[in-house]
């Protein structure tokens, strides 16, 4: 049995490589596999697949024994949050994150609020496949009780980073994509003072992901033309990332964000070694940028818990990935896409400046491109032979290019695609050197497959 975990715990699309008979294993093998008696907390986003997905996994702990408290829908970063502050023994977060509806997923956490690691992921995948039985669904589910309590410590700890700042006299728009910021994005920022107007905020399942949030900025240019406003906000469906927009659309992504966050730290003299943890698909212009004033940029692995072992063992104080996905020392290093926007806010509103003058003063990002090659075959999935030659094939067209010029390609970790990203100093050498590059490698591909 291949290993069933990814780069951000388990997942797949509902009813093939998620099923509930996975799920409630899933939670049997957790149950099972702690030694504290202390509850577990479970939290899920919008999908319409997360009730039977929850229902599955809490069969799952009951029978091991286990007790749960259920969260009902809510932010990611809730559930390590409060595993910290109410000594719980574990967490699950049943999202896809920003994939489309039809995928779901499963991240665990441990007792002090991180990712599991992978000698935890293989107990968990070994008692999975020591298990047989096909765990059918229950003709009727039942909703759980949901904890409100917990939610609101939550958002009362994101109020508290703003150290007794607030946003009034702040115009913002905030696109919670129908998903986890729903539950309570608007009412934080409305708390602080700030004028608020709040798009794709029904919480609605169908539409997670869907032609909004952090992945397509069109509705929210489009709101900030039809109401101008200082900034605005995308989340992705469960609010761990974020990507924002000046009042001219102008895209704060995470490198961006690093960068600017960053250089306060650096001033404030609390950046360790002037370090900055990124992955591969940072921009090589912010590289740059950042070396030019005094910083280093270590890049990582794509995926934020490789971020934050790099964190964690070059004791760096701030960390994250293109994506918006951006790691601090504020909540110990959980992503929090309302609590990234809250210290963009919080930055621009006691420097005196709004966020279009400060990005001006960010870095010029080198042209970039990312293409999706679409396989008709898991790559994990392939036998170790070939996937040697896959890997040998990726890094000799990586291993070509340097200086003002970079390659990266590597296999999704949710999807059937091999993304490839180019990027150099001028766009019309990025469309060159990605449709050579992009040809050759599905040439190769096809070769070494059949």
């Amino acid at each position: 049995m291949q290993s069933i975990f990814g780069t951000d715990g388990i997942r797949g699309r509902f009813n093939k490589e998620i099923t509930y008979s996975l799920a409630y294993k899933v939670g049997y093998a957790l149950g099972s596999t702690l030694e504290k008696e202390n509850p577990i907390l479970i939290g899920r986003d919008t999908r319409i697949s997360g009730d039977i997905l929850l229902e599955a996994i809490t069969r799952g702990l009951n029978e091991s024994g286990k007790k749960f408290i259920n969260l009902g829908i809510c932010p990611t970063p809730a559930i390590p949050y409060l595993i910290k502050q109410e000594n719980l023994s574990s967490g699950i977060m049943i999202s896809a994150s920003h994939n489309p509806p039809e995928y779901n997923g499963i991240k665990i956490f441990d007792h002090n609020g991180q990712k599991i690691t992978k000698h935890f992921e293989n107990k968990i995948q070994k008692l999975i496949e020591e298990s047989n039985q096909n765990i059918s669904v229950p003709r009727k589910v039942i909703p759980l009780n949901k904890n409100k309590d917990l939610m609101v410590i939550y958002i009362k700890s994101l109020i508290q980073t703003m150290g007794g700042e607030n946003l009034s006299g702040l115009k913002i728009i905030l696109d919670t994509c129908h998903g986890s910021a729903t539950t309570c994005a608007k009412k934080i920022f409305q708390y602080l003072g700030a004028d608020v107007k709040v798009i794709n905020n029904s919480k609605n399942g169908l539409k997670i992901n869907m032609n909004c949030g952090s992945t397509n900025l069109e509705p929210l240019k489009k709101a900030l033309i039809e109401s101008p406003a200082h900034m605005g906000f995308s989340f992705d469906g469960d609010a761990d990332r974020v990507i924002g927009l000046d009042s001219k659309g102008n895209v704060l992504d995470g490198d961006h964000i690093l960068f600017l966050w960053g250089r306060e730290l650096m001033e404030q003299k609390i950046l360790t070694n002037n370090l900055l943890i990124s992955t591969q698909m940072a921009n090589l212009g912010f590289e740059k940028a950042w070396e030019k004033i005094g910083g280093i940029l270590y890049r990582t692995d794509v995926g934020d818990k490789y971020v934050r072992d790099a964190i964690k063992e070059k004791r760096a104080v701030l960390g994250g990935e293109q994506s918006g996905h951006i790691l601090s020392k504020i909540n110990n290093f959980s992503g929090d896409g309302i609590l990234t926007a809250l210290q963009i806010c919080k930055y621009c509103k006691k420097k005196n400046i709004n966020l279009n003058d400060w990005l001006k003063s960010s870095f010029e990002p080198f042209p970039q491109k990312l293409t999706n090659i679409n396989l008709d075959f898991n790559i994990n999935k392939l036998n170790p032979k070939t996937k040697i030659f896959i890997d040998q094939t990726i890094k000799n067209f990586q291993a070509i290019y340097s200086d003002n010029c970079r390659v990266y390609i590597r296999p999704s970790g949710t999807e059937p695609v091999m993304r490839v990203l180019v990027e150099a100093k001028n766009h019309e050498k990025v469309n060159s050197l990605s449709s050579e590059i992009t040809n050759k490698l599905f040439s190769e591909i096809n070769k070494i497959i059949n």
